[in-house]
């Protein structure tokens, strides 16, 4: 009974401070409008409304180019730098390969038939009609709002057993680098809060604010994955240790996000049970999720991985693995009984009982 007064009180409390963050930097917009006597939306007319007028071919352009460019060079620089040589083969590479592609020849034609389709169907009158909101608070409305949801989306898929099988894939191999960013079952994908927020948003006007915050998003989630360690001299030099103590409690950086993905919590580095933020790691600081060491795990992915094909990673429960025992498998356990829980010291949380209790 304790127990889930507890847990009910917790929950409420991370509730009430998720909807006061979420509101914040819009109550801030409006008051700081307020005290300039700015009314933009009063200026707001049919033509800026538009596409062209609001500027989203330019940034279009540089997220698509510009990201592809950075992605192309930060994997052959991992490559160059041999972190694959040992583990890129076979099962493995194909996994990787199949979940880089699969969501721009699926996700994103859906996203587009969601945007050009739909929205104006269901919601005409949305479109266009937040293009007043200045550039520079649009993007922190929109960072914080898609970070934020993206943080209790991951976190629940580690806290809920059933959600568990559409994220493990993320955790399934032993190296990290920056394919590990989209290695992904694709429904977990396809649900992602990100895929279609940006279509909202730019169909309501805000496109260039929402491709910029995408855009910077990628690059951090791409180098918090990639087996780059380019935090490592912050902590090195003791000159650099103030700028290293607001990054990696703002963002996610390799040794913080690392940990998530460790094999194992005993060595006090890694930490699977927290460091859930994707871009901010702030989420984490904010919601006791945090595990801050300055080091780098030894070993990744979950320990008791069996082998499972990589069609059945991408596309469970559709396609089931093979591999007898697996999670995957068909009449397989929500967790491998091998998964050390709570009680027994480990990763994931009882069922219910621990639903957003940290």
């Amino acid at each position: 009974m304790q127990m889930e007064a507890a847990v009910k009180a917790r929950l409420i409390r991370n509730v009430i401070a998720s909807v006061a963050i979420y509101a914040l930097p819009i109550a801030l917009m409006f008051a700081t409008l307020a005290l300039t006597h700015a009314h933009p939306w009063e200026h707001l007319s049919s033509s800026h409304s538009a596409p062209h007028a609001l500027g989203v071919g330019s940034f279009f352009k540089l997220d698509r180019y510009g990201l592809v460019l950075f992605t192309l060079a930060l994997g052959v620089l991992e490559f160059l730098l041999g972190f694959y040589d040992e583990h890129w083969r076979g099962n493995e590479r194909t996994l990787d390969i199949v979940c880089f592609i699969l969501p721009k020849i699926v996700v994103a034609p859906i996203t587009a038939y969601f945007s050009l389709k739909l929205l104006p169907l269901v919601s005409p009158n949305l479109h266009g009609a937040f293009a007043w909101v200045p550039f520079g608070w649009a993007c922190l409305i929109i960072a914080i709002a898609d970070d934020l949801t993206q943080y209790w989306y991951h976190r629940l898929h580690h806290e809920i057993p059933w959600l568990w099988r559409f994220h493990r894939t993320h955790h399934s191999a032993s190296y990290m680098g920056m394919a590990m960013a989209s290695r992904q079952n694709i429904l977990y994908t396809l649900f992602f809060s990100q895929t279609y927020l940006t279509a909202i948003l730019v169909f309501a006007g805000l496109g260039p604010a929402a491709i910029a915050v995408r855009s910077v998003k990628s690059v951090i989630t791409l180098t918090a994955h990639s087996s780059i360690p380019w935090d490592r001299p912050l902590y090195k030099y003791k000159g650099l240790h103030p700028l290293a103590w607001v990054l990696e409690r703002l963002i996610s950086t390799p040794a913080t996000h690392h940990a998530h993905h460790a094999a194992t919590i005993d060595d006090g580095i890694g930490h699977y049970k927290g460091n859930f933020g994707n871009m901010f790691f702030i989420w984490d600081v904010i919601f006791g999720t945090a595990h801050i060491s300055r080091q780098y795990p030894e070993h990744y992915g979950i320990s008791h991985y069996r082998g499972d094909p990589w069609y059945s990673q991408i596309f469970w429960p559709i396609l089931k693995s093979n591999v007898p025992g697996s999670e995957l498998a068909p009449g397989g356990p929500d967790v491998d009984p091998d998964v050390p829980i709570p009680g027994r010291t480990g990763m994931m949380a009882e069922p219910a009982q621990r639903i957003l209790l940290e």
